[in-house]
Formats: C-alpha cells, sequence, structure tokens
C-alpha cells in the first residue's frame, strides 16, 4: 500500500477546500493516484492571520484521507491537476513533525537541505503508522465529508429534496455531503450555467464569484436508497432561474437537455 504526505498551505491560489479537493503540479502525478492513502501537513506558519485556523504554528501533521478521482485541471496553463478526497478525517490535536528524538518523516540524505519544499512526499507504512501512534482513538474524528459548512452555500441546495438517498440522514450530514459535492462539482464543471451559459462573475462582477447551483442530474428522489453520487456525471451547473424552472412542477424534474430544448425554443419564438 502507498502512503503520501500532501502539504496544505496556509494561503493558496487554489482555494482548495480540506477534505473536498487537493490540486497539485503535474510533477507529483507519480505519487497522488487513485486509492492512495494521504496524510495531511502543514508547515511553519508565517502568518499570524492563519494562527486560529491551524492546529499548531509548527510543522505538523493534521488529518488522512484517501484520494478519489485524478482530475485535469482545465483552468491551468501548467497541466495542473486536482483529485477528489474521499474518507477525510481530521486530528483534534496536531502531530508535530518533529519530536524530541527528530523528524516522524525519514529524510533521504540527497535531500536533506531541501526535503521540505516537497509539497507532496511519499512516505512507507511504518512511518504512516508512527505518525498515527502519535494520537489516541479520541483524537481522530469520524470520518465526514468535509470539516467546516458554509451556511452562505446552502441557498443552491433549497430546490432538492431533504434526503440524499437515505431516509433518515441528520439534517447537518445532509448539508456535510452536499458541501463536498458542491465543491467538486464546481472544480470540475466550473460555474457558467450549463444550460443558458449565464455566469454570475461575468454579470455581477468579483461579488458574485463562484456562485452558482449544482443540480442532480438524477432527483435525489428517485435514487431509491443510497446512492453514491458522481460529481462529474451526476451534477451540472445552473443558475438560479435554470435551477428554479427545472424543479418548477413537483410531479416533474426537467433534464437538461429538457431545459436547453425550452431555452432554444423560445429564443426562436421571440
Amino acid at each position: 500500500m502507498v502512503y503520501v504526505v500532501i502539504t496544505e498551505n496556509d494561503e493558496s491560489s487554489w482555494g482548495d477546500v480540506t477534505g473536498c479537493i487537493y490540486h497539485f503540479p503535474k510533477r507529483y502525478e507519480k505519487y497522488i493516484r487513485e486509492g492512495v492513502t494521504v496524510v495531511y501537513y502543514k508547515g511553519k506558519n508565517k502568518n499570524k492571520e492563519f494562527v486560529a485556523k491551524r492546529l499548531s504554528s509548527s510543522p505538523h501533521y493534521f488529518g488522512i484521507a484517501k484520494i478519489g478521482k485524478i482530475i485535469p485541471d482545465e483552468k491551468s496553463k501548467k497541466g495542473d491537476l486536482f483529485a477528489t478526497i474521499d474518507d477525510y478525517q481530521s486530528f483534534r490535536k496536531p502531530v508535530l513533525a518533529k519530536t524530541a528524538s527528530g523528524y516522524l518523516e525519514k529524510i533521504p540524505a540527497s535531500k536533506q537541505s531541501n526535503y521540505w519544499r516537497d509539497g507532496v512526499r511519499p512516505i512507507n507504512k511504518a512511518i504512516y503508522q508512527e505518525i498515527c501512534s502519535q494520537l489516541d482513538d479520541d483524537d481522530i474524528a469520524p470520518v465526514v465529508d468535509v470539516a467546516e459548512i458554509d451556511s452562505s452555500e446552502n441557498e443552491s441546495l433549497s430546490f432538492e429534496s431533504l434526503q440524499e438517498g437515505t431516509k433518515k440522514l441528520k439534517y447537518v450530514t445532509y448539508y456535510e455531503r452536499q458541501h463536498k459535492l458542491r465543491v467538486q462539482a464546481v472544480a470540475m464543471h466550473g460555474c457558467t450555467c450549463a444550460a443558458c451559459g449565464f455566469n454570475f462573475f461575468d454579470f455581477y462582477g468579483e461579488y458574485a464569484k463562484d456562485f452558482i447551483h449544482i443540480h442532480h442530474t438524477v432527483p435525489v428522489s428517485e435514487l431509491g436508497g443510497e446512492m453514491l453520487v458522481n460529481p462529474k456525471s451526476d451534477l451540472v451547473p445552473l443558475c438560479a432561474n435554470c435551477h428554479a424552472v427545472v424543479h418548477r412542477k413537483k410531479d416533474k424534474t426537467l433534464s437538461l437537455s429538457e431545459l436547453k430544448e425550452l431555452i432554444n425554443s423560445a429564443a426562436k419564438n421571440r
């Protein structure tokens, strides 16, 4: 089994959400592959603004997860990629990278001076187990879809049934799952409406950047039991108007092709 340390910087142009999406340069593609177990790591804190958002100001490990799908970042001109993250578990206390007996990671002799510059680093099973051994069972949070929920995003889910294939999901669990799927879907599809082409940022500017509704192509009420939702094939971005029209009638959810047909038909009749 392969294990990899992935670095999450306090400041990043990618704006990844911990436990949802992880962007990385193409040179790390050989390490980050589907199914690989990863350990989240943060380097030394260099900005006091982020102190409250970290478990420690010192270099430390703060979570474990598995790599889901690997997808090329179409916005990148450098061939960057991103991975979806599965089974994210956060640590309730930091595991410091350096203890009294030395670093937990074994640094190759050829990289003594620049080892920590690598944002992605392969480790063996023994090192992975050593990192995890620094924690008690209560120090690892249960598996969740995402650590934080931004309630400002929830309005984009208001047209969905309040379940996702399971009859008795807790309310917060629903929004945790939906938020993770939203982040992944936006990373894959962007924020332009798949039906009419409307983009909130283009129309309203910076204030509306990254705003879009995310629609299930198969209504959640028709999933027929708990089902894994694939953000690539099962979710599409829709503007608020198109999303409202799709769900306008309670007994019918329009497909994307039906919605596009309505738009094209109305345009011809103007």
